[in-house]
């Protein structure tokens, strides 16, 4: 006798039902409303289908964050897209906790599905803060296959502490040998899912190590030290990934619904128990699927409230504050990072402030600004942090941020490869204000800052200075170690889309400028 299992993987969705743009509100291939065409169709054509969301789900765009801030009174439309899919199982993301844990336990409550995270446990007890670790589902044929949670523990170096308050994230890797090796005792399943909001930290093939080691992400220790995973879905980096790794298939279906992985088993009955005798894992694209007019009518009501919102003018730009090319915007004073900086100092009250560019979609801001352009431009629902912290770790941090440069042997300037492979990670270079300084990268990473000032007094490396920064920076996100632990003076807790928007509603019209506080060279002179 055989049977056949079909898994299907949705991760980092981030907020994605509608398949466009909310920057320009153009058509864009992405979204749950054209991945559930897909879903929908697997599921008629095939029986035996586990449908699991691996994270990061209720956070990212507009509608979410208009949701939170406005609607929340009303059920969560992410969690309704997914009741109405009959997804089995979810697992905590680390961007979950974004919005505070009353945003998150609502939706956990709102959910038809448990959500899985098997290492989330509470500070006292130890118990799983989420309810299940993992579920048993059982078909037809008698089969039964195990699904476990388990999410990156890194998120303490990310989230604010009153997010996580009484949560205690233990080591994924840990975490899942425990609890594997319990499942195999307690439940004896045919098959075991390990779902792993976390993502490959070496090449697949080769066993390279592709990034440094945090323990952020674990698959590939997970798959190498242990034994009785069948398979592995993985997220978190935004990757496409399909392949073997000592044996236990792994996907990664890209980001913000873009692609759905799909994982076919093939399982053959010989006495009292399944044997696995074929298993495929492959990325399937959502690009040629139409859009579910089901989807679009759960998200509708929500979705034109947002676009509303979107749509409210706010302020007026003097100058240019738009972005051609979002890598001259990191090289060279930018008018938009400017003003960023500038508003978080208005906001904190501080002389020193830093900031960075998040993403290359960024646009900047047009001459007549829009809520749409805010939200656009400035993705995360960042609070504001001020940090007392001495003239050595600023230079640190400086150091940290001139390594996302390199220098080819053209003497042309091309972004250093742990800042875009495998994921890109344009959001851990920080540009300053309030200070001046020179970064010149031909230097050896962490002897680039080559002049380093404030208010014409070379920085004392000893001396304390306090700085401005999102939560996630100021929590040391980003391997930005030396704010860790740092005396924190002030905590902002307005979103930043809300503050800049209130400066433009405050001061009606904005100059674009720069101040020239910073330059990047090579070898002491400037570059083309």
């Amino acid at each position: 006798m055989k049977t056949k299992i079909t898994i299907l993987e949705t991760s980092d969705v981030h907020g994605n039902v509608y398949p466009i743009n909310y920057g320009t509100n153009l058509p864009q291939s992405l979204g749950l409303a054209k991945a559930a065409s897909l879903i929908k169709r697997i599921k008629r054509e095939q029986s035996n289908v586990i449908t699991i969301d691996n994270g990061d789900l209720i956070q990212g765009t507009p509608l979410t964050y208009h949701y939170v801030k406005n609607m929340d009174q009303q059920s969560n439309p992410m969690i309704e897209i997914l009741n109405h899919l009959e997804y089995d199982a979810a697992v905590i993301g680390n961007h979950e906790f974004n919005y505070g844990m009353a945003t998150l336990k609502k939706a956990v409550s709102q959910s038809n599905f448990p959500w899985l995270s098997a290492n989330i446990v509470h500070h006292s007890t130890k118990e799983t803060y989420f309810g299940l670790p993992y579920i048993i589902k059982s078909f037809d044929s008698g089969m039964r296959v195990a699904i476990l949670g388990v999410t990156t523990h890194y998120i303490p170096n990310w989230e604010k502490p009153s997010h996580i308050k009484d949560v205690h994230f233990e080591d994924a890797l840990h975490a899942t040998k425990r609890w594997v090796r319990y499942i195999h005792e307690e439940e004896n399943p045919d098959l075991l899912i390990v779902s792993y909001h976390g993502g490959i930290e070496k090449d697949l093939s080769t066993g390279e190590r592709t990034e440094k080691e945090t323990g952020e992400n674990q698959g590939y220790r997970i798959c190498m030290e242990v034994d009785g995973i069948d398979v592995l879905l993985t997220g978190h980096q935004h990757r496409k990934l399909s392949g073997e790794i000592n044996g236990v298939v792994v996907v990664q279906p890209s980001f913000n619904g873009e692609c759905v992985a799909k994982v076919d088993l093939e399982l053959e009955k010989t006495s009292d128990s399944w044997k696995l005798i074929h298993k495929e894992a492959e990325i399937l694209s959502i690009s040629e699927e139409v859009t579910d007019n089901e989807i679009v009518n759960l998200a509708y009501y929500y979705e034109q409230e947002a676009q509303k919102w979107l749509d409210q003018p706010i302020g007026r730009i003097m100058g240019d504050m738009t972005i051609a090319d979002p890598f001259r915007a990191r090289l060279e004073e930018h008018p938009l990072v400017e003003f960023i900086n500038r508003v978080q100092m208005h906001a904190a009250e501080v002389e020193i402030s830093n900031t960075a560019l998040f993403n290359n979609t960024a646009r900047g801001l047009p001459k007549n600004v829009t809520m749409r352009d805010i939200v656009s431009n400035y993705i995360y629902p960042n609070t504001l942090t001020v940090l007392e912290i001495n003239g050595e770790d600023i230079k640190a941090a400086l150091e940290r941020s001139a390594s996302y440069f390199m220098v080819e042997d053209d003497e042309t300037i091309a972004i250093n490869p742990e800042f875009s492979t495998p994921k890109p990670q344009h959001y851990n270079y920080d540009m300053w204000e309030g200070i001046h300084y020179v970064m010149d990268i031909a230097r050896p990473i962490g002897d680039r800052i080559v002049s380093l000032s404030f208010k014409g007094e070379p920085i004392n490396k000893e001396k304390i200075y306090k700085v401005v920064m999102n939560n996630y920076r100021a929590g040391g996100g980003g391997e930005y170690r030396m704010f860790q632990g740092k005396k924190i003076v002030r905590e902002v807790q307005i979103d930043m889309t809300e503050l800049l928007a209130n400066y433009f509603l405050e001061h009606k019209e904005i100059k674009a400028e720069v101040n020239h506080n910073w330059k990047v060279v090579i070898n002491g002179k400037g570059h083309n």
